[in-house]
C-alpha cells in the first residue's frame, strides 16, 4: 500500500501505521534489484545449546524444524537525531499542513526502521528556536514515548513562529556530543541572505565528525514548478505576514529560474562539504526517504 498524506489522517496509532510503511518498503526491497540487501541482520546461523533464545528465528523453525539465530552485524552501531523543523511555512498547503505532516510520518517511519536495526534515535524540533529534546536511545520503552511525541506533532496546530536554521544547527553540533547520524526535515524557508550563515553551521557539524542528512521537504507542484491555476492570487509570507497580489502566470517563468539557481547552488554547495541534501517532494510518498537514509547508512558502514 501506498502511503499519501491524505490516507494518513485515517490512522490513530501513528506506530502501527510506521510500521506498515516501513514492512512495506522492505518487502518492494526485497522485490527489486537490491534483492539481499538486509535493513535487518547480516545472517543466519545455527543455534548454539546454552545460548539465549532472544534472536532465534522462529519462522524458520516452524518450516525447518532447526533452530537458526539472526546474527546482527552490530549492536546499536548509530545514533541518529531526528531534526523536524515546525516553523510556521512547514505548515503549508495550509488544507493539510502537508510539509509538516510529512516530515513527522517520515521521521517516525525511520524510527521504526532504527528501532528495527537496534540503533539509537532521538527527536528534535525547532522553529527560532529549539524546542523539543529528548535523549538518544535503542529501548522499546524509549521508542513508544518518541511515537507519542510524532503523534503530539502531527495533531498539533499551526502557530506562528519564524525560523533559524543556522542558530538551531550550531546549537546542535555543541549539543550532540558523540558521533551521530544528523536527519533534518525542513524547508529551508530562512532569509536567502542567511545562505553562508546556514552552510557555516552544516559545517559545524561536519567538523563535529557528524553525518547529515538534509531534507530539503518542498511541495515541488507550487514551490518549485509554481503551478496554480491562471487567475489572480494573494500570496502571504507565513512567516513575515508579507502580502502581495498577482497573477502567477505573469511571473512563473522568472520564479522557476530564481528558485532552480538559489537551490542547485545550494545542493552544490553541500556537496562539497559531503553533506547530503535531497529534496523530499510531499506529494511522492515516504519510500524516498526511507530510501535515501538506506543509502547514507550504506556509506557510513
Amino acid at each position: 500500500m501506498k502511503f499519501s498524506l491524505d490516507n494518513v489522517k485515517q490512522f490513530s496509532n501513528i506506530e502501527l501505521l510506521a510500521k506498515q510503511m516501513v514492512e512495506g518498503f522492505i518487502t518492494g526491497l526485497h522485490k527489486s534489484p537490491y534483492h539481499g540487501f538486509s535493513v535487518e541482520f547480516a545472517e543466519h546461523r545455527l543455534y548454539n545449546t546454552g545460548e539465549s533464545t532472544r534472536h532465534v528465528d522462529w519462522k524458520i523453525f516452524a518450516k525447518s524444524g532447526r533452530l537458526y539465530t539472526k546474527r546482527y552485524e552490530e549492536e546499536t552501531n548509530l545514533r541518529c537525531q531526528i531534526v523536524i523543523d515546525q516553523s510556521s511555512s512547514m505548515y503549508y498547503p495550509e488544507h493539510n499542513f502537508g510539509k509538516m505532516r510529512f516530515s513527522v510520518m517520515a521521521g517516525a517511519a525511520l524510527t521504526y526502521l532504527l528501532h528495527k536495526q537496534r540503533d539509537a534515535v532521538g527527536l528534535h524540533t525547532f522553529s527560532d528556536r529549539l524546542e523539543l529534546e529528548t535523549p538518544v536511545k535503542s529501548s522499546a520503552s524509549h521508542i513508544h514515548k518518541l511515537f507519542i511525541q510524532f503523534n503530539n506533532l502531527l495533531e498539533k496546530q499551526k502557530t506562528e513562529k519564524r525560523t533559524n536554521v543556522a542558530s538551531i544547527l550550531h546549537q546542535l553540533a555543541e549539543k550532540v556530543h558523540r558521533r551521530s547520524l544528523i536527519v533534518i526535515f525542513s524547508d529551508m524557508f530562512d532569509n536567502e541572505n542567511n545562505e553562508a550563515e546556514i552552510l557555516a553551521a552544516l559545517q559545524h557539524l561536519k567538523h563535529k565528525k557528524h553525518e547529515v542528512l538534509l531534507f530539503h521537504v518542498t511541495d515541488h507542484k507550487t514551490e518549485f514548478d509554481f503551478d496554480f491555476e491562471d487567475r489572480p492570487y494573494e500570496f502571504i509570507d507565513s512567516e513575515t505576514k508579507e502580502r502581495i497580489k498577482l497573477n502567477p502566470a505573469a511571473i512563473k517563468k522568472d520564479f522557476k529560474i530564481q528558485m532552480d539557481s538559489y537551490y542547485k547552488e545550494l545542493y552544490l554547495k553541500c556537496a562539497k562539504l559531503k553533506i547530503d541534501l535531497i529534496e523530499a517532494d510531499i506529494n511522492l510518498g515516504f519510500d524516498q526517504v526511507l530510501n535515501s537514509y538506506l543509502i547514507k547508512r550504506r556509506k557510513m558502514a
